[in-house]
Formats: structure tokens, C-alpha cells, sequence
């Protein structure tokens, strides 16, 4: 149910590879001497003829161009007259003649380099998710407005308008949420990229059977680690009257409150329920050793534990709409949410319907599920996809249920022992060779 690994379904943290920015003046454009030929364009020029498109900030990164960039968008792409918002996105310009990366992170803006990216040495985008962070409109939101297809628009007219100057090869990617994002894109609006490359991206295609996410938590590491993680998540709310004390400190200590929730009891439970999901989702099983005897702990020793290995504080800073709410009003009305069974806490569980996103809004967010548009981009992805790659992660809660590409030059592969940070990187060195083969070709790039 996490976003925070974002949080578990919160992308923008362990995803394909991704390294610092460098700030730095702007580089002055050349000047012509007297009497000698004027100048090509620049980049810059280029870019502030674009309509719509207005420079926020221009820096390098790594000797380069780095532009923080905004476009107008309609809040409703089905009737532009309803009003308008500026979409956050950046640019990484290498060369025009280079292929360009477009990269998802689902939420706010992340733009890291990405993996593909550097193996390419393409330009790249970052595109900022409608309605997180500073793409907002002004005013009261219309949530429901936030859907995938409204956010597909978003991105089309991004591509379209970018086009203007980068002509090579566009090739989307994205991770979780984000490689997610890419896919419905790609649905919506198949002519706008050449390929896509997502990772780690869920695929609840029927959000009445999540069986498969119980079946990997019987399957994931082996049977003493699997069982000693019952055994602390079982405790944790076994002992719920003692522990809840050290939750409430460390929530007092960083400000948090559960307005949301309801109470912090409630917090508590929720957190503890996202504990075992969450150690695979961000962990490795060489955590497994560490993990203590849930009978022989004390309470302080099961706690402390807990929060280096899962135990994240669910608080109202996740909830609303300057947090991650926005994913959470998204997965109650549109992606889905793992709705597991535990079976092993049922008998000390004290809120047996709180494991479902609209527990984490506010009133004026929650909503009611569709389920009909998950169906519908994964019967196109398995029928109709073309040049698409996904990459999932052996020990990934999330990559449990997945994405099954066409037999259209589209491509499936799980990295070993790997978690919610899979990369192309993270393969058997075999099946990298072929993977990065085909991006390349994809691309273009020899």
C-alpha cells in the first residue's frame, strides 16, 4: 500500500539509476563578429519559440545545457475552456541530432539521469505528474480531472511541442508509478515514442484478485526468513498496548499526526500491515539474518528494528494534496491497490478495512474504483504493444503482478535477487547484452 520507496508504489526513489545535478551559471550564447554569417539558433531560441513553453531557469548539468521548462495545459484536455495549469518539466540537452528520453517519475519532478539515457547518450525530458507539486492549477483542484488519460494528454502535447526541435528517435521510460505512466501513454498515444522501457511497473489488471501478491509472500526468500518476518509483524501487533508508546515518541519527534487515520492506533496498524511488503520492496534478503526473534525481543529491540527495516510512519504529510495524495486518490479510483489477505494477523488486527487507499484522504479525495481502464491497457499491452521493454525485480512485491508484453519486438525480463530498484544493469549479463542491444536499436544508436 506504501508510496514511500518511494513509499511502495511512491516511485521516485529507487529507480533506475540516477546521479546528482550540478548547478552552475548559464553558458552566455555566442555572438556574431561584424560582417560574419549570423549564427545557428541556440538551444534556448529554439525552445522560446515554442508556444505554450516558458523557461523557468537555465543552468548545466555535467557541461550541458539543463533547463527547467513549463507548458500550458488544459485542466481538461476534453474541454480546454474549463481552464489551465503550467506543467513542470526539465531538459537535458546533449544535441539535436541525439536521441531524447522521456522520463515518468509519477510524482513530483524528479530528473536524475536515467539508466537508458546514459547508455544512449540522449537528451532527456522529465515530466512532472498533473496535479503533484507545482503543476497544479490555481484554486480548488477538480480531482477528478487526475486520471490516467488526462495525463497521457498532458505528456502528448509535451512530446508534440518538444518535437519541434529534437527529431531522432523518443524513447520513454519510467519506474513504478512512473513506468506505469509511460505505459498509458504509450496506449493512448502509440505514434508518439518509438519504444518503451519501464521498470518495475505494477499491472493490477483486476483489483478484485490480488491472490498473486499473497502467493509471492509464500514464495519470496526462503521459509526461515519469510517466517521470522511473520513472526515480528504478528508480534508487533500482538504487543500493540506496549509498543504503541515508542510509535507515538517517534511520531511526537517528527511532527506527525493522523488526522486521516483517525488515531494514532490506527496509524500504528496500518504501518505495521505495510512492514513485510515494504522490507522486500527497498530490502535485500541479506537483511534476512538480521531479522530478531519476535519472542525472545523486547519490545524496544522489535521497534527499533522495525523501523530500519519497514516499519514506515503512515501520517496526514502522505495524505493530502501537497504529499502523496494525489497517488492515493489515483490508486483508489483508477491503478488499484494490493488488497492482501494476512492471514497470519487476523485474529489481532483491530481495523480489518483499513488497508485500502481512501484510508489515507480526505473526505473531498476519496472516490470510487474503475477497474476498466487497468483492462484495457493490459489487453492492448499483451495484443496490440509494439518495441516495449519491462524490467522486474525478482524479491519486488510490486513486480508480482506484471506487465506481459505482445510478440510485436516487445521484451519481458526480472533481474535476480533484485528489488523495487530493478535496472537493465542488475541482469544476467546475458540477458543485459541483449536488453541494452535492443534499446540501442530501438534508439537508433550503434
Amino acid at each position: 500500500m506504501r508510496t514511500r520507496v518511494v513509499p511502495a508504489l511512491f516511485c521516485a526513489g529507487l529507480i533506475a539509476a540516477t546521479s546528482v545535478l550540478t548547478g552552475g551559471a548559464a553558458t552566455a550564447a555566442p555572438t556574431a563578429e561584424a560582417g560574419a554569417a549570423a549564427p545557428a539558433a541556440t538551444i534556448r531560441e529554439k525552445l522560446e519559440k515554442i508556444p505554450g513553453l516558458r523557461i523557468v531557469s537555465e543552468t548545466q548539468k555535467e557541461g550541458r545545457p539543463f533547463f527547467t521548462l513549463t507548458l500550458r495545459q488544459p485542466i481538461d484536455h476534453d474541454n480546454p475552456r474549463r481552464g489551465s495549469f503550467e506543467q513542470q518539466f526539465t531538459l537535458w540537452h546533449q544535441a539535436e541530432t541525439a536521441p531524447m528520453v522521456h522520463y515518468t517519475g509519477g510524482y513530483t519532478l524528479s530528473s536524475g539521469t536515467r539508466e537508458i539515457t546514459t547508455l544512449l547518450g540522449a537528451n532527456q525530458i522529465s515530466v512532472e505528474h498533473r496535479f503533484f507539486d507545482k503543476s497544479v492549477p490555481a484554486g480548488k483542484t477538480d480531482w477528478r480531472k487526475l486520471t490516467i488519460e488526462q495525463e497521457a494528454a498532458d505528456e502528448h502535447r509535451i512530446v508534440q511541442a518538444m518535437k519541434r526541435v529534437y527529431k531522432a528517435k523518443w524513447l520513454g521510460t519510467g519506474a513504478s508509478k512512473g513506468g506505469m505512466t509511460q505505459v498509458y501513454h504509450e496506449r493512448f498515444y502509440p505514434e508518439d515514442l518509438d519504444a518503451v522501457v519501464a521498470y518495475v511497473a505494477p499491472n493490477d489488471a483486476n483489483n478484485r484478485d490480488d491472490r498473486v501478491y499473497d502467493d509471492f509472500f509464500k514464495t519470496v526468500g526462503t521459509p526461515e526468513c519469510r517466517a521470522a518476518l511473520d513472526a515480528v509483524q504478528r508480534e508487533m501487533l500482538v504487543r500493540r498496548e506496549s509498543i504503541l508508546p515508542l510509535f507515538e515518541a517517534t511520531s511526537k519527534e517528527q511532527g506527525l499526526t493522523f488526522k486521516q487515520l483517525g488515531t494514532s492506533d490506527r496509524a500504528y496498524e496500518f504501518s505495521v500491515l505495510d512492514q513485510v511488503w515494504n522490507f522486500w520492496q527497498s530490502g535485500s534478503y541479506t537483511n534476512c539474518p538480521t531479522v530478531p526473534d519476535a519472542k525472545k525481543a523486547t519490545d524496544k529491540e522489535l521497534y527499533d528494528w522495525s523501523l530500519g527495516h519497514g516499519l514506515s510512519i503512515y501520517s496526514d504529510a502522505d495524505a493530502g494534496p501537497a504529499g502523496t495524495g494525489p497517488y492515493y486518490r489515483q490508486a483508489a479510483s483508477q491503478l488499484g491497490w494490493a488488497d492482501l489477505k494476512f492471514k497470519h494477523l487476523r485474529d489481532v488486527r483491530n481495523y480489518p478495512d483499513i488497508y485500502q487507499p481512501n484510508s489515507l484522504l480526505p473526505a473531498g479525495m476519496r472516490t470510487s474504483y474503475s477497474g476498466w481502464e487497468a483492462k484495457d491497457v493490459d489487453r492492448w499491452v499483451s495484443k496490440q504493444g509494439r518495441q516495449m521493454m519491462f524490467v522486474y525485480g525478482q524479491n519486488d512485491p510490486w513486480s508480482a503482478e506484471r506487465y506481459r508484453p505482445s510478440r510485436h519486438d516487445s521484451h519481458l525480463y526480472v533481474a535476480p535477487n533484485s528489488n523495487h530498484g530493478a535496472l537493465i544493469s542488475k541482469l544476467v549479463p546475458e540477458q543485459r547484452a541483449e536488453a541494452e542491444a535492443t534499446v540501442k536499436r530501438w534508439a537508433g544508436v550503434q
